[in-house]
């Protein structure tokens, strides 16, 4: 596959001739809105097809946080470990951890830990950012926690925390912290412009990821849980994800890596179809066995109705279309959204300087991942 330089109008990069018309789409947005700024990069069978950007906000080479996105390097990671044997879904999570068997939670398996079933979307008493901007201590103040509900009866998303409990997992595994089985044997290997911790070298391309706008035609109430103002409010002295350095240094890998597009569906790309050449992380039977749905229907944190996941990872549904039912990935609260399809073949990712309101993954970001599906594998 050859791409092409894009010219004629405001979008920058490269694309393959057969997305002729997704180049005329991003440039429209562009176009219709002086403020919009983004990154759009996609691969093929490990190939790149796409790799563009445009607006005010954000050049070729800038990084930023995509909130939740970050949680796909946890998902690899996880996968990686299953890959190698040393990780098995179906064991109990203190075999490894023994300390995490306190208060009912000795049968809790890995499956339903890393698929939002445990019940511990947050801490009694409630964590602080100090403690979940850290490699053990939330994990600890975790496993002492009775769950919110019986473990495997219902999910929630577990927005934060499922990062500390996959980090303290990989330890008891590994006995290196999740971040450094991440740099040294995915990020750095396979090129991935995507870290957990930004190093200081990378801090002049940093970008802050700026507020969404709400309409003042909107009226709209946004979903509510009973949960919700528990797992939401850390307690002590707020932290904001993007944009405190506190946050971004660390890099959590629920929701504060920092990156562009390229890395991201190159980091996806790379796990499940290889990149150019290079052969994939993953099988083929570990790509499904992460890739799986596990639970689908109502969030008990979120207070939605239609949320699907599989490992970690987010599956497509009504609300957040972006591939077909093999598909996977995670979008971000401000916009941003990463994902392969392994029926297509085909990894994308979309960031985003200020997110459209309510936020969630850009429905511009959703339609472009469907329709690169069809496109390309047409």
């Amino acid at each position: 596959m050859t791409t092409e330089q894009v010219t004629g109008g405001t979008l920058q990069g490269r694309a393959d001739a057969r997305l002729n018309g997704i180049v005329e789409r991003l440039e429209g947005f562009l176009s219709a809105d002086p403020d919009l700024s983004f990154q759009a990069a996609a691969f093929q069978g490990g190939e790149p097809v796409l790799d563009v950007w445009g607006g005010p906000h954000l050049s070729e080479d800038s990084v930023m946080v995509p909130y939740s996105v970050t949680k796909n390097t946890i998902g690899v990671t996880v996968g990686l470990l299953v890959e190698q044997g040393v990780l098995d879904l179906d064991e109990p999570v203190a075999a490894y951890w023994p300390e995490f068997a306190q208060k009912g939670k000795a049968r809790v398996t890995v499956r339903q830990l890393l698929s939002h079933q445990a019940g511990l979307p947050q801490a009694t008493p409630a964590l602080t950012w100090h403690e979940l901007l850290d490699h053990h201590a939330a994990a600890e103040r975790l496993a002492a926690t009775t769950p919110f509900w019986h473990p495997g009866s219902s999910f929630g998303y577990h927005a934060i925390t499922i990062g500390s409990l996959a980090s303290e997992l990989v330890f008891r595994v590994t006995g290196r912290t999740l971040h450094e089985v991440y740099d040294t044997e995915i990020r750095r290997p396979h090129d991935i412009d995507f870290f957990l911790g930004l190093p200081p070298e990378h801090d002049r391309r940093r970008v802050d990821t700026l507020p969404m706008i709400r309409p003042v035609s909107d009226s709209s109430t946004m979903y509510s849980s009973v949960l919700g103002p528990i797992v939401w409010n850390a307690a002590g002295p707020p932290v904001d994800l993007a944009n405190d350095e506190v946050s971004w240094r660390f890099g959590h890998p629920a929701a504060s890596g920092t990156g562009t597009a390229r890395g991201l569906a190159r980091l996806m790309a790379s796990a499940v179809t290889g990149v150019e050449g290079a052969p994939a992380l993953l099988s083929p039977d570990t790509v499904a066995a992460i890739g799986q749905q596990q639970v689908s229907g109502y969030d008990e944190v979120l207070g939605q109705p239609h949320r699907a996941h599989g490992i970690v990872f987010q599956k497509p549904t009504p609300s957040l279309h972006f591939g077909g039912p093999r598909a996977f990935g995670h979008d971000g609260a401000m916009g941003a959204l990463a994902c392969v399809d392994p029926d297509t073949g085909v990894a994308f990712a979309w960031t985003i300087a200020r997110g459209p309101w309510p936020g969630g993954a850009d429905p511009r970001a959703l339609a472009l991942a469907r329709d690169l599906g069809t496109l390309l594998s047409s």
